[in-house]
This record gives structure tokens, sequence and C-alpha cells, in this order.
């Protein structure tokens, strides 16, 4: 029990600790776990867990849309994916289809591996500038 409860307090701490960027990042792999668990489900025949785990899909991407800054013209490009695989996931939830979900978890998948270059890429620079200010 008290390995839990260790887990618990690591796990609370790297959310608490963590940057914007890395935050996002969680976000994207919790996404995909939950579909990839979707997926599982509707091939055992587990249907009220592929709906909490579609949901939990959902709800991520609902998060993600509601992070995206509307002044950033990104974001205007960013938001219709996401819509488009918000409902996707809607879809794949009513038809139990697998085929779907593999779609949307394409597009986090995607999403994710950007995010994390991103995060690479800028942890860089400010090495880079902290370098040059020494």
């Amino acid at each position: 029990m008290t390995t839990n409860k260790a887990y618990s307090t690591y796990q609370n701490n790297t959310v608490n600790t963590a940057s914007s960027g890395e935050l996002t990042l969680m976000l994207y792999n919790g996404c995909m776990k939950f579909i990839k668990q979707a997926m599982k489900d509707i091939e055992s025949n587990n249907f009220e867990a592929k709906n909490t785990n579609i949901q939990k899909a959902q709800n991520i991407i609902q998060e993600l849309m509601i992070t995206l800054d509307p002044k950033a013209e990104i974001s205007k490009q960013i938001m219709p994916l996401y819509e488009y695989m918000h409902f996707q996931l809607k879809e794949a939830n009513v038809k139990n289809d697998p085929v779907i979900l593999e779609e949307v978890l394409g597009f986090v998948t995607e999403f994710r591996d950007t995010w994390k270059q991103v995060i690479i890429q800028t942890r860089k620079q400010n090495y880079t500038k902290q370098g040059a200010q020494i």
C-alpha cells in the first residue's frame, strides 16, 4: 500500500512541477493511452469500459481546445482538427468502431510527436541563451 501512496505522490509532484509545455505533452500521452485502451475494450466487448475511456479521451481533447490561444494564428488551424477528433471519438463510441479510434490515435500521436519536438527545440534555445549570458 505504501508503494501506491509513494507513486501517487510522485505523480502529483510531476504534474505540479511540470511546465505548461510538459503538461500539454502529458495530456497527449493520456489521450493516446485512453484511446488504445478503448480499442482493447471494443475487442473484448467491454463496452462500459470503452465508453469510459473514450469519454476520458474526449475530455482531454476538450481541455486542449480550451487551452488554445485564440490570438495565435496556429490555433485557428489546430482548432478544426481538435473538433474533428472530438467528433470522431463520439462516432467511434456510438459505432464501436476501432478503425475510427485508430484514425484519431494517429492524429493525437502526430500532435504529441510535434509537441515533443517543440519542447526539445525550446529547451535547446533556452540552454543556448543561458550559455551566452554566462
